[in-house]
């Protein structure tokens, strides 16, 4: 009987590099951790230490021993730099003070 296997993704990015490597496993207990050390992510980022990560598949965060299926998006995911809640308070405090809000040309529709 041969095993089956499964692909799955992993994904880690970074401020202005991203980063999408596809895996292959065998079906019988593929987890994240697994999936990780596969892919070769420790390999091009040295840096990273699988006991720090915090993970999580399509957005969700899971632990290292979670199963994965076929088709999953393994993510690794960064530390925030700014707290959202702060980061924004701060940008109301500038608008307030200068009164201008932020340069939102991005917004404007073009015909």
């Amino acid at each position: 009987m041969s095993d089956s296997r499964i692909f799955v993704q992993v994904c880690y990015a970074l401020p202005k590099k991203q980063i999408l490597l596809a895996v292959q496993l065998n079906a019988v207990g593929a987890n994240i951790e697994k999936a990780l050390k596969h892919s070769g992510i420790f390999t091009l980022y040295p840096e990273l230490e699988i006991s720090n990560l915090n993970v999580g598949v399509f957005g969700k965060i899971k632990p290292l021993d979670a199963s994965v299926i076929d088709g999953d998006r393994v993510e690794i995911y960064r530390s925030l730099i700014a707290d959202p809640k702060i980061a924004r308070q701060l940008r109301v405090e500038k608008m307030r003070n200068t009164g201008k809000k932020e340069d939102r040309k991005w917004l404007v529709k073009r015909c």
